[in-house]
């Protein structure tokens, strides 16, 4: 598989920017998801590393090659970029080995191909069926099977489990990424659900307004933000008023340890932890601070409780992860493990 950059790439469509100077590098072999509200630019992205779409200016590169520049603009079908659509787009009138097997030239060569595929995302018995036969996840792997055979340097993913009911898009996500892994592909997914960009991908791409703004590891991403906007896209979020002091910020939770490469000059600042670091009791000891229960969201795992702190006789609203068994009016004690994140107020 092979690396795909991005240098400079700016795209508007009319008065609308959709990319801005948009700079990305995807390793040869990485998963990397492309991740954002809707409207942000991610498939616009997406289709560029396609060349469906043609930037306004900069540059794109695969395998070290320039696909695009200002002398180059090299055809979809000959950059070896595979796509999933968001719905498989299987052809109705064709059995499973058909589509996957579409465009292949007719040999025992690609037959062989087929099976192989079709053995790789485990439906090697469902060759001869229909498309209205298999479920929604099946299909999905009969897409990702198709774009597979033709041996692509780059593998692209248009939201691809966006149609899928939960249960099944959780199956389907583990099973595609398993596949990618297995082959080592270089592969971009678009999404705009943070649970399966951090679960699935190497590395992780935050786009807002056409621009990127943040591209790490899922643990970078999600524990050391770049700022208060990305912290709050990325998962569920607790922002605090404090006032900080060196490396430490004092809060209605009390003075916590702060992390954090670049940090605001002290002063008042938002604090900033994860629900899963607030730790509920029963008992009021040394260092917690007594919470009202306002409501319990239970997912059977955890639960996510919605709680109130009051700081003089101002009330702070936080959310807590826990296994503790809490009801929607309890008072509870509550305490923060690890250190904050700190942004200007």
């Amino acid at each position: 598989m092979s690396e795909v950059k991005l240098s400079g790439v700016s795209k508007a469509f009319g008065s609308t920017k959709a990319l801005v100077d948009v700079d990305l590098t995807v390793a040869s072999g990485e998963l990397t998801a492309v991740l954002g509200p809707s409207g942000c630019g991610k498939t616009t992205l997406l289709r560029i590393v396609a060349g469906f779409v043609r930037p306004d200016r900069g540059r794109v590169e695969i395998d070290g090659r320039a696909v695009f520049d200002e002398s180059t603009d090299v055809a979809p079908e000959r950059r070896g970029v595979a796509i999933v659509p968001q719905e498989g787009a299987l052809f109705p009138h064709l059995d499973v080995a058909g589509n996957v097997g579409y465009g292949l030239p007719r040999s025992a060569d690609s037959r062989a191909r087929v099976h192989e595929m079709l053995e790789l995302v485990g439906l090697g018995e469902l060759a001869q069926r229909r498309p209205d036969q298999l479920s929604g996840g099946q299909q999905q792997r009969v897409a990702l099977a198709r774009a597979l055979a033709p041996r692509p340097r780059v593998v692209v993913l248009d939201e691809p489990f966006s149609a899928l009911d939960a249960g099944l898009r959780a199956q389907v996500r583990d099973e595609v990424s398993g596949v990618l892994r297995t082959i080592d592909a270089t592969a971009i997914i678009v999404t705009h659900d943070q649970e399966e960009a951090l679960s699935m991908a190497d590395s992780v791409a935050v786009m807002d307004s056409g621009r990127l703004v943040m591209h790490g590891s899922p643990t970078e991403v999600y524990y050391r933000p770049v700022d208060l906007d990305v912290a709050r896209f990325v998962g569920e979020l607790v922002e605090l008023p404090g006032t900080k002091t060196g490396l430490e910020v004092e809060t209605v939770l009390g003075r916590l340890p702060i992390h954090g490469s670049v940090l605001p000059a002290d002063g008042p600042v938002t604090a900033v932890i994860r629900p899963e670091q607030i730790r509920v009791d029963g008992r009021v000891e040394r260092g917690a601070k007594g919470a009202h229960v306002e409501d319990v969201s239970f997912f059977g795992h955890d639960a996510l409780a919605r709680l109130t702190v009051l700081s003089g006789d101002v009330p702070i609203r936080v959310l807590a992860r826990t296994v503790a068994p809490l009801r929607r009016g309890d008072d509870v004690a509550i305490r923060v493990i690890g250190p904050a994140l700190v942004y200007p107020a």
